[in-house]
């Protein structure tokens, strides 16, 4: 059976943050952590020293249970990603409205803030959480 390498750590996020070397990531990632720790009400924590996620929830696999973040950003070298678990191909008029992206699955990569409408991404943050609250239960922070 194999594990998943992304797991909550004890981890600082505060520190995480603080060691980002360019300046306007940094920015954009304190802004991020403000919005998301104000939408959830929920503690940050830091995922295997590379993502800040917002939340829990479990779900099963044919290997079991396992335990993951509802929503989330990752600072990466050429990008930031945002995670929200509702997937970004449910929002398809707010998509068109956003700006300058690519996606995965649900993850939203952007250079900088500056290049996307930040109260369009806000809203569908905003909107995913929401519609995440209706599919898990709340576990535990």
């Amino acid at each position: 059976m194999s594990v998943l390498k992304t797991k909550p750590t004890q981890n600082s996020v505060q520190e995480f943050i603080e060691q980002i070397e360019n300046s306007v990531q940094k920015s954009d990632c304190k802004l991020l952590l403000a919005w998301m720790s104000e939408i959830s009400g929920k503690t940050p924590q830091l995922w295997s020293h590379h993502t800040v996620g917002f939340g829990e929830y479990q779900y099963s696999t044919a290997k079991g249970i396992a335990k993951w973040y509802l929503m989330g950003f990752s600072p990466r070298k050429q990008n930031i990603s945002i995670h929200i678990m509702t997937g970004y191909e449910k929002f398809p008029e707010l998509m068109e409205k956003l700006g300058k992206f690519k996606t995965g699955k649900s993850c939203l990569y952007i250079n900088k803030l500056e290049h996307v409408d930040t109260v369009v991404l806000r809203e569908i943050i905003e909107i995913s959480w929401k519609k995440l609250q209706d599919f898990y239960p709340p576990l535990s922070q």
